[in-house]
C-alpha cells in the first residue's frame, strides 16, 4: 500500500562518480547535501562565497569564480548598525560568516578562498545549483542586488521580486557559456518565511517556472532534481522539519540525499559510498546503525 507520492525523478544519462569534481552553489540545503557528498567520498567544493539565496548572487558568484577577479578594498562594507560597538567587515557578495574584525584580514581571507575556489571552478565537470528565493535586495547607493544585507539599516535596500524570465536569462547565459559542464539545478525545500506564508509560495514557483522553462529548451547539460517536490509531496508532515519549522529535517536532508543517490550517482559508486559513510562515522565516534 503506498501511503505517499512518490516523486518521478529523471536523471541525467551520465551518473556522477567518484572521478567528478563537483562545485555546490546556493542555498544552505546546498551545504547540506555537498557536506553529505563530501562524507560519502566525493570530491566538492561548496559555496566559495557562503550561502547563496537568490538567482542573481548565484550566477554573480559563479561569474566571479570564472574570472578569478580579486575582491578589492572598494568591495569592503562595515557590516551592522552604524552605531553598532563591534564594527566587522565584510563584502556584499559575502555570507556573514565571513566577516572580521580586520578589513584587511577579510579581503586577505576573501581572496584566499576565491584563488582555491576559482581554480576548483576550472576543473570542475559539475555544477549543483540550489536556488532559494526568487525575492532580492538591492543596495540604493550602489545599485547593487547583494547575496546578504549583513543587518544593515533596512532603508537603505529595496526589496525586488525576479519574474522567471529574468532568472531563466540568468541561466541560460551562463550555462550556455560553461558547455563543458554538467548542471544540475534544484530548488531548495527550505521555507523562507520572513517572506510570509503567500510571499514563500511565489517566490518557490517563480524559481520552478524558470526552472521548467529552461528545461522546456532542451539544454543537454541541464537537469533537474526536485528536491523540493520530495519535501512538499512525500515528506508531507511536519515531523519531517526542524524545531523552526523552516529547515528540513536532518532524517528529511537524508532521505533526500537517498533519493538523489539513486537518480544522479551510478550504482557501481554505492558500495564505496558506504564504506566512505561507515568510516566517517568511525572516525567522528559515530553509532554505526545511526
Amino acid at each position: 500500500m503506498e501511503l505517499t507520492t512518490k516523486v518521478t525523478i529523471t536523471g541525467p544519462a551520465r551518473k556522477l562518480t567518484f572521478k567528478n569534481k563537483i562545485l555546490m552553489v546556493g542555498s544552505c540545503f546546498a551545504d547540506e547535501v555537498g557536506n553529505l557528498l563530501k562524507i560519502h567520498g566525493f570530491n566538492a567544493c561548496i559555496n566559495p562565497f557562503g550561502t547563496l539565496y537568490n538567482p542573481i548572487s548565484v550566477i554573480s558568484s559563479l561569474d566571479r569564480l570564472a574570472s578569478g577577479t580579486p575582491f578589492t578594498p572598494e568591495e569592503v562594507i562595515c557590516t551592522g548598525p552604524r552605531k553598532a560597538t563591534v564594527q566587522l567587515y565584510c563584502s556584499f557578495r559575502h555570507h556573514s560568516r565571513f566577516a572580521r574584525s580586520d578589513a584587511r584580514e577579510f579581503l586577505d581571507n576573501a581572496n584566499e578562498r576565491l584563488k582555491d575556489a576559482a581554480q576548483f571552478f576550472k576543473e570542475a565537470d559539475t555544477i549543483i545549483i540550489t536556488l532559494g528565493t526568487a525575492w532580492v535586495f538591492r543596495h540604493l547607493a550602489t545599485d547593487t542586488i547583494v547575496s546578504n544585507c549583513h543587518k544593515i539599516e533596512p532603508k537603505e535596500f529595496r526589496r525586488e521580486f525576479l519574474q522567471p524570465e529574468e532568472t531563466v536569462q540568468l541561466l541560460e547565459k551562463f550555462t550556455t557559456k560553461h558547455p563543458d559542464k554538467e548542471f544540475i539545478l534544484t530548488v531548495s525545500p527550505i521555507r523562507h518565511l520572513k517572506d510570509g506564508a503567500h510571499g514563500n509560495n511565489i517566490s518557490k514557483a517563480a524559481l520552478l517556472l524558470a526552472v521548467d522553462w529552461l528545461q522546456r529548451k532542451g539544454y543537454g547539460n541541464i537537469s533537474y532534481f526536485p528536491a523540493y517536490e520530495i519535501m512538499l509531496d512525500e515528506l508531507r508532515d511536519y515531523r519531517f522539519y526542524a524545531e523552526d519549522m523552516v529547515h528540513p529535517s536532518q532524517q528529511a536532508v537524508k532521505y533526500i540525499f537517498e533519493r538523489f543517490t539513486e537518480s544522479f550517482i551510478a550504482p557501481s559508486e554505492y558500495e564505496q559510498m558506504r564504506l566512505n559513510l561507515k568510516k566517517h562515522k568511525q572516525t567522528a565516534h559515530i553509532p554505526i546503525s545511526v
